[in-house]
């Protein structure tokens, strides 16, 4: 090696840089894919770069050569045990936004590049999620793609979730993103140990993969370790395992993948990431190492995932994938309306607000929105301080309850009435005749009327409802519109949700090997941590 280093001459296409303006050039018409060598000007001990494919230092000793950074790819970002248990490119994910706004379409997009997406099936009727499965199956079929479709926790409607999780293992969806869980359910349960086998070397074979959406330790640590015993023996005997699947699932944690979900859009508990990732990787491994799990459990990151900067910050931390969810929101493939994707291009970082959530109203469980071009989140607001204040809507006194209808509800309380018993009684009679019996909540399915209502008027784009649009946004939309301005990714109907992962994971690479010069004592340009959007292929 030393002989090889005394030789070394500067050939006529090398580039040796040690000034701020020398470096900014280099690292502009470079990309990670190039190695680079960091150099040390030996009569001053000053630091830079050398592009040449030779290392070494000059005949005279002018320069040495302190370390070398090899190629680096966007396939090299994350745990490789992802992309190899996945067969995916990346260790990226396109998170399920519920209603359908995470559409087949948007799923179809991200396995033809690669990458992984779940279905947005929460919300949507059974027969709409089923259809929706089958788009997914004869676009995909045949092929060795990755994607998933959301399972989300009722405890409302344990049958609906039931009945849920058996289309899934009928249909073989081999991944499902589990959300809202507080512990674990029957249903999930089963889904996760169905189909268990071994091969012949005796390593457990799972068909069905559960990525596990947390905000809390605790619900983790329900996720990472294997199902409760009597919780098993339950399934087995109702029959919706065997004894076979029963005792292979209880040598595995029911999810391998989970997923930390800081601040982010709809249901959040607004943590933060450099808080929540640490601990939750950290219990990860006090659970492996407890239960001598021989297959890692990946632990990734959600939440504020709107530049390359969060998204190489994630990954530094640890992360073995990022997931993203609200910049996907406004992509053309998302099912929200033209008008609302409109509105999310307008957002900044601190249009957001909390307000109440549909599904957990009464529960006072709120969800993250927009807040810039809409109302809603302080008319919901406003819903849930009059439930809290009244037993029923006749205690609304005549005068309030006619300023609820004309400002808040923008309908009358006997015609939502009307439309909500007939949803319910279609839906679960069980929950329409329990509102008739129950003032209060009847009350709650009414304000809840409005909620769910208002997430469809932005999905449909119902004009003369622009001001009630629930359009489930966090910070990360924000950040994002700032990091497009002025580029190609600004306009509404250039956002394509593949163009937006591309230039989020490329973006990452480029900042994590400004960091790694960085790190080598090398004087990096501000510059070279804001990278650009530009058009890119796969």
């Amino acid at each position: 090696m030393s002989s090889v280093l005394s030789s070394w001459q500067p050939s006529s296409s090398s580039k040796i840089a040690l000034d701020q303006v020398a470096l900014s050039d280099i690292l502009s018409t470079t990309t990670p894919r190039q190695p680079l060598h960091v150099i040390r000007r030996t009569s001053d001990g000053a630091r830079g770069l050398a592009t040449d494919g030779q290392i070494g230092a000059t005949p005279s000793g002018e320069y040495q050569m302190l370390g070398h950074l090899s190629a680096m790819y966007p396939e090299w970002l994350g745990d490789r045990s992802f992309c190899e248990t996945h067969g995916t490119r990346f260790a990226y994910v396109t998170g399920a936004m519920a209603n359908g706004i995470a559409t087949p379409r948007l799923v179809i997009a991200m396995a033809r590049a690669k990458m992984l997406g779940f279905f947005g099936s929460a919300g949507l009727s059974f027969d709409r999620v089923e259809q929706g499965l089958q788009v997914i199956q004869s676009e995909l079929k045949g092929s060795d793609t990755a994607w998933g479709v959301n399972l989300i926790h009722s405890p409302n409607e344990p049958k609906l979730e039931q009945r849920v999780a058996d289309l899934y293992i009928r249909h073989s969806v081999p991944r499902v993103s589990a959300a809202a869980y507080m512990k674990l359910s029957p249903s999930i349960v089963r889904y996760a140990y169905s189909g268990l086998t071994t091969t012949p070397q005796g390593e457990i074979v799972r068909p069905h993969n559960v990525f596990a959406k947390i905000s809390r330790t605790e619900t983790a640590l329900h996720f990472m370790q294997p199902a409760p015993e009597a919780m098993l023996r339950s399934l087995v005997q109702a029959n919706l395992l065997t004894e076979q699947e029963a005792r292979l699932g209880s040598m595995l944690p029911v999810a391998e993948d989970i997923t930390a979900e800081s601040d982010s859009g709809g249901h959040t508990d607004n943590r933060p990431l450099t808080a929540l990732l640490p601990e939750i990787m950290a219990a990860r491994d006090q659970v492996m190492s407890t239960h001598k799990f021989t297959r890692q459990i990946r632990v990734g990151a959600a939440g504020g995932m709107g530049t390359p900067a969060a998204v190489a910050a994630s990954y530094a931390m640890g992360a073995a994938y990022v997931l993203t969810g609200s910049v996907n929101q406004g992509a053309v493939e998302s099912g929200l309306s033209e008008a609302g994707r409109k509105m999310l291009a307008q957002a900044s970082m601190t249009d957001v607000i909390m307000a109440p959530a549909a599904d957990m109203f009464e529960l006072g469980v709120e969800v993250q929105v927009l807040k810039r071009g809409t109302m809603f989140g302080t008319r919901a607001k406003k819903l849930h301080d009059i439930y809290t204040t009244y037993n029923s809507i006749e205690e609304i006194p005549a005068k309030d309850r006619e300023a609820l209808e004309k400002r808040v509800l923008g309908a009358k309380i006997d015609d939502i009435w009307q439309e909500t018993y007939a949803f319910w009684s279609r839906r679960d009679q069980e929950e329409a005749e329990r509102a008739l019996e129950d003032p209060r909540h009847k009350m709650a399915l009414i304000f809840r009327w409005y909620l769910g209502k208002a997430s469809k008027w932005a999905i449909d784009g119902t004009p003369e409802r622009a001001f009630d649009y629930q359009i489930w946004c966090g910070p990360a939309m924000g950040a994002f519109n700032t990091w497009v301005k002025d580029s190609f990714l600004e306009p509404v109907e250039a956002r394509s949700a593949v163009q937006i992962a591309l230039n989020l994971l490329e973006g990452a690479t480029y900042i994590t090997r400004a960091q790694q010069l960085r790190a080598l004592g090398v004087p990096v340009p501000s510059a070279a941590f804001n990278f650009k959007p530009r058009k890119l292929s796969l």
